[in-house]
């Protein structure tokens, strides 16, 4: 009898291993292409994944691959985050290409972009060896180091002002140096440094450098600042190998030590009946089929590396690990009996849309056990982990958090209360309560 029970046991799990295993990417995932995060989503942006289906409205958390297009419309802003916690973000009226997105033999990043026209800003956090080229109006910034600044592009002008690091301009009569807290102008049409930038150094012959005097200040530099301040603050202690979407899983939820599991996460507001693919989208991308597109404002890290896993009386958690090897987006361990993930579409490349769909614009006013975070935008509220609570108690919540951080928000006012840390050997709260773990060795900035 017991013989047969334990058999019985071992065709179960090996039938649910079986079931995740259905959904890891493909073949594809192996080589040296990368794959980046389209992290925030304000406003209309629209992306070409090279489907043959051009430009279509994006959401939170598409994968960004190698001649992926992206450009936001009048009131369209955009961020995306690169595996070391680096960033690139897009106000409005703007279009970029991602020239190149690979690994060098050695394993190193490449990344080669393009901005077609508009204004981007670039913190670079400049892990040894990753190289990053911006190419804009003839000219290109080569980094090799870390480096923070903001490019603007027109037909007939464009304009470079760092913030961070010294910045070597690469164009086609001259190098152009701009030094941290400096700016410098181009005239498009000529091909040569603006003649009429201000400099205490200025020569306009010859193609020859006018670097201005001081940076002027942008009505987006508010949001670039703020951006960097949510993504510093909430990434701290990060131990994984990646940075890009840390600061999202420390603001929007928890880890515990669930016995039997180990270390788990779980977002804040998760509730009962609550799964992982319940809202998302399938987006389908050449040479490697279609990928699990998470709705959930956190849903980044856990659908491509470790394990989904429901564990009775704590429900679904993420198991952090398997850094070596990118999943397809529905991997998971175990499920509550009858559970029926998304069904891998086939016969089209169009997106399909599953629950919610991957769009959650508007922010909410009442925060619902199961919502697990969705349309409460990051930074809005300085401790979910206590409406966390409150939703565990009663089943709702309101929510008075904030406005995201804006052009035009004021400074400093999104960050207050307690913040999370990632992957340590403390133990959380546990269930809907919420704890937070504590750990070691974030990434450096």
């Amino acid at each position: 009898m017991c013989t047969l029970r334990l058999r019985s046991i071992l065709r179960l799990v090996l039938g649910i291993l079986l079931a995740g295993a259905l959904f890891t990417w493909p073949a594809a995932a192996e080589s040296q292409a990368r794959i980046v995060r389209l992290s925030d989503v304000q406003g209309m942006v629209q992306i070409d994944r090279n489907s043959g289906l051009g430009f279509e409205n994006a959401f939170l958390n598409l994968p960004v691959t190698q001649g992926t297009q992206l450009r936001t419309r009048d009131n369209g802003r955009a961020e995306v985050e690169f595996e070391d916690g680096s960033t690139l973000r897009l106000t409005p009226n703007t279009t970029i290409v991602f020239g190149t997105l690979g690994l060098t033999d050695a394993g190193k990043r490449v990344s080669s972009l393009t901005l077609v026209e508009g204004k981007a800003y670039v913190y670079w956090i400049g892990k040894s060896g990753d190289e990053f080229t911006l190419s804009f109006a003839g000219e290109k910034i080569e980094l090799a180091e870390p480096a923070h600044f903001r490019v603007a592009s027109s037909a007939s002008a464009a304009q470079i002002a760092s913030f961070k690091g010294d910045l070597n301009v690469v164009g086609p009569a001259a190098t152009t140096t701009v030094d941290k807290g400096r700016m410098v102008s181009f005239d498009v049409n000529e091909n040569h440094v603006n003649e009429n930038a201000v400099s205490e150094n200025a020569v306009s012959e010859n193609d020859k450098p006018a670097v201005a005097a001081a940076l002027q200040e942008d009505p987006y530099d508010q949001w670039d600042e703020q951006a960097i301040e949510y993504h510093d603050r909430y990434a701290q202690n990060n131990s994984s190998p990646y940075g890009y979407g840390a600061s999202d899983l420390n603001y929007y939820g928890s880890y515990s030590n669930v016995p039997g599991y180990g270390l788990l996460w779980q977002p804040y507001f998760a509730g009962a009946g609550w799964d992982p693919f319940m809202d998302g989208a399938w987006a389908w991308y050449p040479g490697m089929g279609y990928l699990w597109d998470s709705a959930y404002p956190w849903g980044w890290m856990p659908y491509y590396y470790g394990n989904w896993v429901f564990a009775p009386g704590f429900g679904w958690g993420w198991q952090p690990g398997g850094w070596n090897k990118w999943h397809g987006g529905i991997h998971y361990v175990g499920a509550a009996e009858g559970y029926r993930p998304p069904v891998l579409p086939t016969g089209t490349v169009n997106t399909i849309a599953v629950g919610k769909g991957g769009v959650v614009t508007e922010p909410v006013e009442r925060v619902n056990a199961g919502s697990a975070g969705l349309g409460i935008p990051r930074g809005s509220a300085g401790n979910l982990r206590h409406l966390n609570g409150q939703v565990a108690k009663m089943g709702s919540a309101e929510f008075h958090g904030a406005a995201q951080f804006g052009a035009s928000s004021p400074r400093g006012g999104f960050f207050g209360g307690e913040h999370a840390t990632a992957f340590g050997g403390g133990h959380g709260g546990g269930g809907s309560g919420g704890g937070h773990a504590s750990g070691g060795g974030g990434h450096g900035r």
